[in-house]
Protein backbone atom coordinates (compact mmCIF):
# COMPACT_ATOMS: atom_id res chain seq x y z
CA UNK A 1 0.00 0.00 0.00
CA UNK A 2 1.19 3.10 -1.15
CA UNK A 3 1.64 5.63 2.39
CA UNK A 4 0.56 8.68 2.99
CA UNK A 5 1.89 10.07 6.37
CA UNK A 6 2.00 12.85 8.76
CA UNK A 7 5.07 13.03 10.66
CA UNK A 8 5.33 13.72 14.44
CA UNK A 9 7.97 16.91 14.67
CA UNK A 10 9.54 18.42 17.52
CA UNK A 11 12.22 19.92 15.43
CA UNK A 12 14.62 17.89 16.85
CA UNK A 13 17.05 15.34 15.83
CA UNK A 14 15.29 12.58 15.96
CA UNK A 15 11.81 13.65 14.20
CA UNK A 16 14.29 15.16 11.77
CA UNK A 17 16.21 12.54 10.88
CA UNK A 18 13.24 10.13 10.58
CA UNK A 19 11.35 12.48 8.10
CA UNK A 20 14.97 11.95 6.30
CA UNK A 21 14.74 8.24 6.23
CA UNK A 22 10.69 8.17 5.60
CA UNK A 23 11.40 10.11 2.41
CA UNK A 24 14.48 7.97 1.23
CA UNK A 25 11.93 4.98 2.03
CA UNK A 26 9.58 6.56 -0.42
CA UNK A 27 7.02 7.35 1.53
CA UNK A 28 4.40 10.70 0.78
CA UNK A 29 4.86 13.39 3.54
CA UNK A 30 2.12 15.35 3.66
CA UNK A 31 2.13 17.37 7.22
CA UNK A 32 4.29 17.55 10.10
CA UNK A 33 2.37 17.09 13.39
CA UNK A 34 3.55 19.43 16.25
CA UNK A 35 2.17 20.26 19.91
CA UNK A 36 3.04 22.65 21.99
CA UNK A 37 3.09 21.41 25.47
CA UNK A 38 1.62 23.63 28.66
CA UNK A 39 5.55 23.05 30.06
CA UNK A 40 8.61 21.63 29.92
CA UNK A 41 7.78 19.50 32.22
CA UNK A 42 6.25 17.23 29.41
CA UNK A 43 6.36 13.65 28.97
CA UNK A 44 5.48 13.05 25.41
CA UNK A 45 6.76 16.36 23.95
CA UNK A 46 9.66 18.67 22.96
CA UNK A 47 9.19 21.86 24.78
CA UNK A 48 11.92 24.07 23.96
CA UNK A 49 12.06 26.50 21.11
CA UNK A 50 8.88 24.64 19.46
CA UNK A 51 8.19 27.49 17.85
CA UNK A 52 10.60 27.27 15.20
CA UNK A 53 9.26 24.08 14.19
CA UNK A 54 6.97 26.72 11.53
CA UNK A 55 10.00 27.87 10.14
CA UNK A 56 11.63 24.52 10.02
CA UNK A 57 8.36 23.26 8.02
CA UNK A 58 9.25 26.13 5.32
CA UNK A 59 12.86 25.10 4.40
CA UNK A 60 11.00 21.47 4.39
CA UNK A 61 8.37 22.43 2.29
CA UNK A 62 6.21 20.45 4.30
CA UNK A 63 2.76 22.00 5.96
CA UNK A 64 2.25 21.68 9.83
CA UNK A 65 -0.72 21.64 12.00
CA UNK A 66 0.07 22.60 15.10
CA UNK A 67 -2.22 22.55 18.33
CA UNK A 68 -1.46 24.11 22.07
CA UNK A 69 -1.75 21.83 24.90
CA UNK A 70 -3.20 23.98 28.44
CA UNK A 71 -2.35 21.00 30.86
CA UNK A 72 0.61 19.04 31.94
CA UNK A 73 -1.38 15.73 32.39
CA UNK A 74 -0.67 13.07 30.54
CA UNK A 75 -4.49 12.21 29.30
CA UNK A 76 -4.13 15.75 28.10
CA UNK A 77 -1.79 15.75 26.01
CA UNK A 78 -3.12 12.10 24.18
CA UNK A 79 -6.53 13.60 24.16
CA UNK A 80 -5.12 17.00 21.92
CA UNK A 81 -2.77 14.63 19.75
CA UNK A 82 -5.83 12.24 18.86
CA UNK A 83 -7.24 15.43 18.34
CA UNK A 84 -4.51 16.36 15.57
CA UNK A 85 -4.06 13.37 14.23
CA UNK A 86 -7.42 13.47 12.79
CA UNK A 87 -7.54 16.61 11.77
CA UNK A 88 -4.54 15.32 9.41
CA UNK A 89 -6.06 12.58 8.65
CA UNK A 90 -9.32 14.67 7.43
CA UNK A 91 -7.21 17.03 5.71
CA UNK A 92 -5.04 15.08 4.43
CA UNK A 93 -6.13 11.87 3.94
CA UNK A 94 -2.89 9.87 5.66
CA UNK A 95 -3.05 6.46 6.48
CA UNK A 96 0.39 6.57 8.52
CA UNK A 97 1.89 8.25 11.67
CA UNK A 98 6.09 8.39 11.26
CA UNK A 99 7.35 9.30 15.24
CA UNK A 100 10.99 9.58 16.13
CA UNK A 101 10.99 7.39 18.99
CA UNK A 102 14.13 5.05 19.80
CA UNK A 103 13.05 3.05 22.81
CA UNK A 104 10.46 4.42 25.04
CA UNK A 105 7.47 1.83 24.81
CA UNK A 106 5.90 4.33 27.19
CA UNK A 107 5.64 6.77 23.96
CA UNK A 108 5.45 4.24 21.41
CA UNK A 109 2.07 2.78 23.32
CA UNK A 110 0.41 5.77 23.88
CA UNK A 111 1.02 6.70 20.21
CA UNK A 112 -0.13 3.14 18.80
CA UNK A 113 -2.44 3.57 21.09
CA UNK A 114 -3.72 6.54 19.30
CA UNK A 115 -3.07 5.28 15.36
CA UNK A 116 -5.46 2.30 16.06
CA UNK A 117 -7.98 4.23 16.63
CA UNK A 118 -7.91 5.96 13.86
CA UNK A 119 -6.88 2.62 11.09
CA UNK A 120 -3.54 4.47 11.26
CA UNK A 121 0.13 2.88 11.13
CA UNK A 122 2.38 3.94 13.18
CA UNK A 123 6.05 3.49 11.37
CA UNK A 124 9.20 4.26 13.95
CA UNK A 125 12.24 4.36 11.46
CA UNK A 126 15.04 5.03 14.32
CA UNK A 127 13.25 2.06 16.86
CA UNK A 128 15.82 0.15 18.64
CA UNK A 129 18.81 1.77 16.40
CA UNK A 130 22.19 1.42 17.95
CA UNK A 131 22.47 5.29 19.78
CA UNK A 132 26.10 4.85 19.63
CA UNK A 133 25.62 4.40 15.66
CA UNK A 134 22.82 6.45 15.15
CA UNK A 135 24.71 9.77 16.58
CA UNK A 136 27.52 9.17 14.18
CA UNK A 137 25.26 8.54 11.47
CA UNK A 138 23.70 12.22 11.60
CA UNK A 139 26.77 13.51 11.46
CA UNK A 140 27.88 11.58 8.37
CA UNK A 141 24.76 12.64 6.85
CA UNK A 142 25.49 16.28 7.68
CA UNK A 143 23.37 16.84 9.96
CA UNK A 144 24.20 20.33 11.87
CA UNK A 145 22.47 19.90 15.15
CA UNK A 146 22.40 22.63 18.42
CA UNK A 147 21.92 21.52 21.67
CA UNK A 148 19.23 23.50 22.95
CA UNK A 149 18.64 22.09 26.74
CA UNK A 150 20.09 20.04 29.31
CA UNK A 151 18.89 18.32 32.52
CA UNK A 152 21.43 15.33 32.85
CA UNK A 153 23.98 14.71 35.80
CA UNK A 154 27.41 15.09 33.88
CA UNK A 155 25.63 18.01 30.97
CA UNK A 156 26.71 21.20 32.66
CA UNK A 157 25.83 24.28 31.02
CA UNK A 158 28.86 24.89 28.73
CA UNK A 159 26.61 22.80 26.40
CA UNK A 160 24.18 25.02 25.65
CA UNK A 161 24.47 26.76 22.59
CA UNK A 162 26.57 23.83 21.20
CA UNK A 163 26.77 22.01 17.58
CA UNK A 164 27.31 18.56 17.97
CA UNK A 165 30.91 17.31 15.89
CA UNK A 166 32.53 14.62 15.79
CA UNK A 167 35.36 15.46 18.33
CA UNK A 168 32.96 16.50 21.11
CA UNK A 169 30.60 13.40 20.42
CA UNK A 170 33.42 11.67 21.89
CA UNK A 171 33.48 13.51 24.67
CA UNK A 172 29.57 13.39 24.84
CA UNK A 173 30.13 9.11 24.71
CA UNK A 174 32.15 9.44 27.55
CA UNK A 175 30.15 11.71 29.95
CA UNK A 176 27.37 9.28 28.84
CA UNK A 177 29.23 6.17 29.96
CA UNK A 178 30.50 8.34 32.52
CA UNK A 179 27.28 9.35 34.23
CA UNK A 180 25.01 6.87 32.96
CA UNK A 181 22.62 8.92 30.26
CA UNK A 182 21.59 8.29 27.50
CA UNK A 183 23.53 9.11 24.70
CA UNK A 184 20.90 9.63 22.15
CA UNK A 185 18.93 11.64 25.00
CA UNK A 186 16.11 9.47 24.80
CA UNK A 187 15.28 9.96 28.01
CA UNK A 188 15.18 13.70 27.80
CA UNK A 189 18.67 14.09 29.07
CA UNK A 190 18.86 16.99 26.55
CA UNK A 191 17.20 18.97 24.04
CA UNK A 192 18.07 19.54 20.32
CA UNK A 193 17.47 21.77 17.27
CA UNK A 194 18.38 20.95 14.05
CA UNK A 195 19.90 23.90 11.92
CA UNK A 196 20.72 22.30 8.93
CA UNK A 197 20.12 18.74 6.92
CA UNK A 198 19.86 17.71 3.41
CA UNK A 199 16.51 17.61 2.98
CA UNK A 200 16.52 21.50 4.46
CA UNK A 201 15.84 24.24 1.38
CA UNK A 202 17.79 26.64 3.32
CA UNK A 203 19.48 26.45 6.78
CA UNK A 204 18.85 28.17 9.61
CA UNK A 205 21.31 30.45 11.62
CA UNK A 206 20.50 31.81 15.58
CA UNK A 207 20.82 35.68 15.80
CA UNK A 208 19.59 36.16 19.27
CA UNK A 209 19.29 34.02 22.35
CA UNK A 210 20.06 33.86 25.93
CA UNK A 211 20.97 30.97 28.07
CA UNK A 212 18.33 30.43 31.06
CA UNK A 213 20.32 28.26 33.76
CA UNK A 214 19.48 26.72 37.20
CA UNK A 215 22.21 25.14 38.36
CA UNK A 216 21.16 21.70 37.78
CA UNK A 217 19.44 22.05 33.93
CA UNK A 218 18.80 24.60 31.25
CA UNK A 219 17.70 25.88 27.84
CA UNK A 220 18.85 28.15 25.24
CA UNK A 221 15.89 30.59 24.63
CA UNK A 222 16.14 31.58 21.10
CA UNK A 223 14.53 35.01 20.14
CA UNK A 224 16.05 35.39 16.72
CA UNK A 225 16.52 33.09 13.76
CA UNK A 226 16.92 33.59 10.03
CA UNK A 227 17.15 31.79 6.58
CA UNK A 228 20.40 32.03 4.29
CA UNK A 229 21.00 30.03 1.25
CA UNK A 230 22.38 27.23 1.34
Amino acid sequence: MYLKVACLFSGGKDSTFSIYLAKQWGLSIKCLLTLIPYSEDSYLFHYPNIWITKIQSQVLQIPIITKKIFSSSIDEECKELDELIEKAKNEYHINGIVHGGISSNFQKNKFNKICKKHSLKLISPLWQIDQYDYMNKLLANNFIIQIIGVSAMGLEANWLGTNITPSNLQTLIFLSKKYGFNISFEGGEAETLVLDCPIFKKRLEIRESKTRWDGQRGIVEISDIVLLDK
